[in-house]
């Protein structure tokens, strides 16, 4: 199995998307962290046989709390899946200050300050695998999205100097960039959207959503959980510094 016995936080566990990293992670032997801020996070530990681990990550002391327990319960973290997120849209000048910075901290900062708690004991054993889910967004914008691309846009440059850094280590650091994935958080942005634009939410998907696209359909959780896979691998110790997109095509123009 790829990662038979190597330990895995992840984090948004709870999500389409980091529910779909547990099962395949679990499925090739890995033993899975899974948190969350809610307890749909403890429902996917359960179904993989993991322990979960319950953090906000909008609050920095809960963030190096988890890191503290992950480091306690497994002695080690190989494997971390920077994952959670989440959006808010709204023009620039209506943008609440509070929830810029709760994006920030949640999308950015969380990320960073796992990476600092947890490398030490990767550079012990001599091995790490860092995999941050940014999104297309980390490499283009998009109106009202104002918080949202500049966290992921910070999060693959924190990805280039955490792989400069931790590379003599023999640990990889890299992004995944998807399109729009079949996740609740998209579904959630397509209603919002349908509401301020007045178009149905069938309208949104084919006019604003699909329109970039070469490939037009949804990219589903399975194929972005299948790249986090490899980039988890010994298949890819070769590979860091990098941001892949899984984007049908849109930044093809």
């Amino acid at each position: 199995m790829e990662l038979a016995d190597k330990v895995v936080l992840l984090t948004g566990a709870g999500g389409g998307l980091g529910r779909e990293i547990a099962k395949l992670f679990a499925k090739e032997g890995a033993r899975i962290l899974a948190s969350d801020m809610t307890d749909d996070g403890q429902v996917v530990a359960e179904e993989v046989g993991g322990a979960f681990i319950k953090a906000d990550l909008s609050e920095p002391a809960s963030v190096n709390r988890l890191a503290r327990e992950a480091l306690k319960d497994r002695g080690r973290v190989d494997i971390l899946v920077n994952n959670a997120g989440f959006q808010h849209l709204a023009p620039v000048e209506e943008f609440p200050e509070d929830m810029w910075g709760k994006m920030i901290q949640v999308m950015l900062t969380a990320p960073f300050q796992l990476i600092k708690h947890l490398t030490p004991a990767m550079k012990e054993t001599r091995w790490g695998r860092i995999i941050n889910m940014s999104s297309i967004h980390g490499l283009v914008a998009s109106p009202y999205k104002s918080a949202y691309v500049a966290a992921k846009h910070g999060l693959i440059g924190l990805t280039k100097t955490a792989a400069l850094e931790l590379g003599p280590s023999n640990i990889t650091v890299n992004a995944i960039c998807p399109a729009y994935t079949r996740t609740a958080i998209v579904e959630k942005q397509i209603r919002a959207q349908a509401a301020s634009h007045g178009l149905s939410e069938k309208e949104v998907v084919e006019k604003i959503m699909l329109e970039p696209m070469a490939i037009k359909r949804m990219i589903e959780p399975e194929e972005v959980a299948g790249l986090a896979l490899f980039l988890a691998s010994e298949k890819a110790g070769a590979i860091t510094g990098a941001s892949y997109k899984i984007d049908l095509g849109w930044t093809a123009r």
